[in-house]
């Protein structure tokens, strides 16, 4: 045990920082969990599940409800329903989310989260198998999230094997529509986050950054459909209608539709337009990526677009606009901050220093749907440090950041249980 902490001092350069030694036999179990982690991972990794590969992540799916079944869960599949929001990309099916309830003699709900798809296609795993370099475990999705599920699933078996039961209840949520902004899985993030006393998202931190997040920007995307009139742009182009040079009028008088002061951003980022090069184009469709820092600005964005689309410059084109919310802004409650200052403690039982993010960076989150209808603490980025999201190159994760990482997530699960912190009274 000495030894080790002794390691996490010369890797992370933490001496300066505060010590107090980790609680055992706590961190012992889950120092033990770091190998099988490792081939957990590998296994997750090897399984392409792209979120719009239904057979893989069926498959994948299938892997983590039976390590969910096996830890002592009550599992479940929920495929999408009724309730799901439709945006203008989602797959006709999008994946099925894995639920799982452990069952404590106490009375703390905790809820975990997690998601198994990612951005990558099918095919490109052969390219970018897993593999261990170093400090460095490379794979497709490995950081995002796929770690996650990895620190889920061996945090419940390190308190398994601890033999701690005092939760009322863990319930673990697996998503598997995450990347295309969660149409299925959102109802039920806010549902379960309304019903447990703590959430801990468990996407990965950020390699350079030892961090944890507490705010996140709102995601929302607008919608251009301008509709015109074909004709030969040769012979006859006035008896056209000239959709693309309606959409070039609509994206030119919304390029001032960003606030900074209040933190909105909209910016377009996609447009496509005719179907040939000698013909009038009759189509045209164009998105912005609209970022906000507050829940009621996207009726602001939204209000200020509905109404520039008014003015257009080929009278008879038609347009539709659509206005899509795909994640609200996390914004940091004093619960969350609380608890996120003791998880900071925690962490310095390692000698390392928990950074807390409390302005927004980078995307959004599901954990933003966990936290709308709850004050309780919402803790986003517990999960083991990382780099390359997104990258089909150069996704990893750090592997010395997992015993720490577990250890965390695993004492506020003990903490909050036996009511150490977060309790509301």
């Amino acid at each position: 045990m000495k030894k080790s902490i002794l390691f996490f001092l010369a890797v992370m350069g933490t001496a300066s920082v505060s010590i107090a030694a980790p609680q055992e036999p706590i961190f012992s179990v889950v120092e033990k969990e770091q190998k099988p982690f490792l081939n957990t991972l590998k296994e997750l990794v090897s399984l392409e599940s792209g979120s719009r590969d239904r057979e893989g992540l069926d498959k994948i799916s299938q892997v983590i409800f039976n390590r969910l079944k096996a830890l002592g869960g009550q599992v479940e599949f929920i495929e999408p329903g009724a309730n799901m929001y439709r945006m203008h990309d989602t797959p006709d099916r999008p994946g099925r989310m894995v639920k799982a309830e452990f069952k404590g003699s106490g009375t703390k709900k905790i809820l975990l989260i997690a998601h198994m798809d990612t951005v990558y296609l099918k095919g490109m795993l052969a390219k970018q198998p897993f593999r261990i370099d170093g400090d460095r475990a490379y794979g497709l999705g490995i950081s995002d999230d796929k770690q996650g599920i990895a620190l889920i699933l061996h945090t419940m078996d390190s308190l398994k094997k601890l033999k701690f039961k005092d939760y009322g209840k863990i319930t673990v949520l697996i998503n598997g529509d995450e990347e295309i902004s969660s149409p299925a899985a959102r109802a039920y993030f806010s549902k379960l986050g309304a019903e447990h006393d703590a959430t801990f998202s468990c996407e990965a931190s950020q390699a350079k950054s030892d961090r944890i997040a507490l705010t996140t920007a709102g995601i929302a995307a607008v919608n251009l459909n301008i509709t015109g009139k074909a004709s030969h742009a040769g012979s006859a182009p006035e008896l056209g209608r000239n959709a693309l040079e309606e959409l070039s009028f609509q994206i030119q008088q919304m390029r001032d539709l960003s606030d900074p002061k209040e933190g909105i951003k909209m910016n377009w980022t996609l447009a496509t337009a005719g179907t040939n090069r000698n013909v009038i184009p009759s189509i045209a469709f164009a998105t912005a990526d609209v970022r906000v820092m507050k829940k009621d600005d996207f009726d602001v964005v939204e209000k200020k677009v509905r109404e520039r689309v008014k003015t257009q410059q080929i009278p008879d084109a038609k347009i539709d606009v659509a206005f899509e919310r795909r994640r609200p802004p996390l914004l940091t409650s004093p619960q969350s901050l609380q608890m996120a200052e003791y998880a900071k403690k925690v962490y310095s039982e390692l000698g390392r220093d928990l950074i807390l993010g409390t302005v927004a960076a980078g995307g959004g989150t599901d954990a933003a749907f966990a936290a709308l209808d709850t004050q309780n603490p919402v803790i986003e980025s517990m999960g083991v440090q990382g780099f390359g999201a997104h990258s089909n190159d150069d996704e990893y994760i750090l592997v010395s950041s997992i015993t720490p990482r577990m250890y965390l997530l695993s004492r506020l699960i003990i903490d909050i249980s036996k009511g150490k912190v977060g309790d509301r009274n």
